[in-house]
C-alpha cells in the first residue's frame, strides 16, 4: 500500500495531540492526526481536575466545567485535614473537554481520524497503522500518552509509572475542596476525593510494586469516608490508568530525516508528585504544532527551539517535583513529616533540598 504523505502526522488525539493538530493546521500545514480510540474523550481515564489557569490556554473552556474548586484539604495518616486556600481549579467533563479540542483542530483544517491504532513507527519515522496504511509526514508529533510508540522509536521511554484506580461515589454534602490522602501505605502515590456536584471521584494511585493492593486500598478509603458520613455506598464508572512520574524526556529528535516532537505525557510532562498533566499537555501540544510549522517554513532549529521552550516553561517545577518524589519514596516507610515535605500543599515542599545531589 502506498504511503499517504502529509506535512504533519500527529499520533494521539488527547489534549496534547488535538492542540498540536490545531496549532499546525492553523499555520497552513496539512495535518493528519490519528487515535486508536473510537471517539474523542472515551474512555475517560482521568480524575478531571485542572488548574485555574487552563482557561487561559483553551478557547471556549467554560462548557466543559462541571464545578470550580477553591481549596485543598490534605490528610496525613488519618490526621486532621490541613487546608490550603486559595487553591483554585476546575473539575471538568474530560470527554467534553477533549471533544472541544478535537473540534477546534478540525475547524483549523486538521484531519482527525479515530479508530486508527498505530502498530509501529519505523526507523525512518513512518507511522504504520493497524489496517496496513502508512502515514509519512515531514514532521511527526507523538502525543500518544505515557507508553508512546513514537517516543519508543526515539528511545524516549517513560520508565517510572504510577498505576491508578478510580470510581465515582455519591457525596453526602456539596464541597468546594479537593481532598488528598497521604499515607506510607499508599506507596508512591496518594488517595483523592474530587467533587463533581452531587458526586465525586474517589481514587488511589501507587507504584508498580504496590499495584496488587490497589483494589484493597481504594476499598479501605471508601469505607473510611462512608464511616465519616461523607460519601455513599454505591460506586460506578470504575476506571484506571497509568501516569508517568519519572520526569521530563527529551522532547525532540530525528528518525531518518524527519523531525519528531513529543508532547504531553509522551514527553513526561506530568508533575511527578501530583500527577497533574492536562495543562502541560495543552500547552506543549500547541507549541509542538507551531514548531512543526516553523520547520516546514524552513527553520532548521525548530526542534531545538521547541525543546528549549519546554525546558523554560516546565523544567524547574517538574525537576523539583521529581527531586521531592525521589527523596520521599527512597525511604522504606516515610514519616508524617516526610509525607508533608513531599506534597505540594505544604510550605516545606517548596524549599530547596538539603542535598540535591542525592535526590
Amino acid at each position: 500500500m502506498a504511503a499517504e504523505r502529509v506535512d504533519v502526522v500527529v499520533v494521539g488525539l488527547g489534549p496534547a495531540g488535538a492542540s498540536a493538530a490545531r496549532s499546525a493546521a492553523a499555520r497552513g500545514c496539512r495535518v493528519v492526526a490519528v487515535d486508536r480510540r473510537l471517539r474523542a474523550g472515551y474512555p475517560v481515564q482521568c480524575a478531571e481536575l485542572v488548574p485555574g489557569l487552563v482557561g487561559q490556554d483553551v478557547a471556549a473552556f467554560a462548557p466543559a466545567v462541571r464545578q470550580p474548586v477553591q481549596r485543598m484539604l490534605t490528610r496525613v495518616e488519618d490526621g486532621t485535614a490541613d487546608e490550603r486556600a486559595p487553591f483554585p481549579g476546575f473539575m471538568i467533563d474530560r470527554a467534553r473537554f477533549d471533544r472541544q479540542l478535537v473540534d477546534a483542530a478540525r475547524a483549523a483544517g486538521a484531519e482527525c481520524r479515530f479508530a486508527q491504532p498505530v502498530t509501529a513507527v519505523d526507523a525512518c519515522g513512518r507511522v504504520v497503522l493497524a489496517g496496513g496504511g502508512v502515514l509519512e509526514g515531514a514532521v511527526v508529533i507523538g502525543a500518544d500518552g505515557p507508553r508512546s510508540r513514537v517516543g519508543r522509536a526515539l528511545g524516549a521511554v517513560n520508565r517510572e509509572l504510577v498505576y491508578a484506580r478510580q470510581y465515582t461515589v455519591p457525596l453526602r454534602a456539596a464541597s468546594d475542596a479537593t481532598d488528598i490522602f497521604l499515607s506510607a501505605e499508599i506507596t508512591g502515590g496518594y488517595g483523592w476525593l474530587f467533587p463533581r456536584g452531587s458526586h465525586a471521584h474517589l481514587g488511589v494511585g501507587v507504584t508498580a510494586g504496590a499495584r496488587a493492593r490497589l483494589g484493597a486500598l481504594l476499598a479501605a478509603l471508601h469505607a473510611e469516608l462512608r464511616r465519616d458520613g461523607r460519601v455513599g455506598r454505591r460506586s460506578h464508572n470504575l476506571t484506571g490508568g497509568t501516569i508517568p512520574v519519572g520526569g521530563r524526556l527529551p522532547p525532540q529528535g530525528c528518525l531518518g530525516e524527519r523531525l519528531v516532537l513529543l508532547a504531553g505525557d509522551a514527553a513526561g510532562l506530568v508533575n511527578p508528585v501530583s500527577g497533574a498533566g492536562i495543562h502541560a499537555a495543552v500547552v506543549s501540544g500547541g507549541l509542538a504544532g507551531s514548531a512543526a510549522a516553523d520547520r516546514l517554513e524552513g527553520h532548521c532549529a525548530a526542534g531545538d527551539d521547541y525543546a528549549e521552550e519546554i525546558a523554560d516553561l516546565f523544567g524547574r517545577a517538574l525537576d523539583h517535583a521529581l527531586m521531592r518524589r525521589r527523596q520521599l519514596w527512597r525511604q522504606p516507610r516515610p514519616s508524617r513529616a516526610a509525607l508533608r515535605t513531599g506534597w505540594i500543599a505544604y510550605p516545606a515542599y517548596w524549599t530547596a533540598a538539603a542535598d540535591p545531589a542525592t535526590a
